[in-house]
């Protein structure tokens, strides 16, 4: 079982730059593909960025790749996701996740532990 609490969205306004943080309880936090996905309103949840178990491979939606950066520190049971250069159509609510398995995945139903979700709202 995997607790997981986000924490860092906001109000950013186009072009700037926003941090999300992902702490997970429990102590085999390096067993886990974690990942971020968002939801817009009236849209699908969607893929974002996903983050090996030792850090050393990601992948990301095209949609963010180059802008976004997933990282981990398995020593402080977190992970984050740095978003650069924000555009108003990366307003959503962010979701972390967390994966019991080898490898990562992009779809939502390939992971099994959920946070409740941060705010990120870009304005024009």
């Amino acid at each position: 079982q995997v607790q997981l609490v986000e924490s860092g969205g906001g109000l950013v306004q186009a072009g700037g730059s926003l941090g999300l943080s992902c702490a997970a309880s429990g102590r085999t936090f390096d067993n886990y593909i974690m990942g971020w996905f968002r939801q817009a309103p009236g849209k699908e949840r969607e893929f974002v960025a996903a983050i090996s178990r030792s850090g050393g491979s990601t992948r990301y939606a095209d949609s963010v790749k180059g802008r976004f950066t997933i990282s981990r520190d398995n020593a402080k049971n977190t992970v984050y996701l740095q978003m650069n250069s924000l555009k108003q159509e990366d307003t959503a609510v962010y979701y972390c996740t967390a994966r019991w398995r080898i490898t990562m995945a992009t779809t939502a139903t390939s992971y099994d532990y959920w946070g409740q979700g941060t705010q990120v709202a870009v304005s024009s």
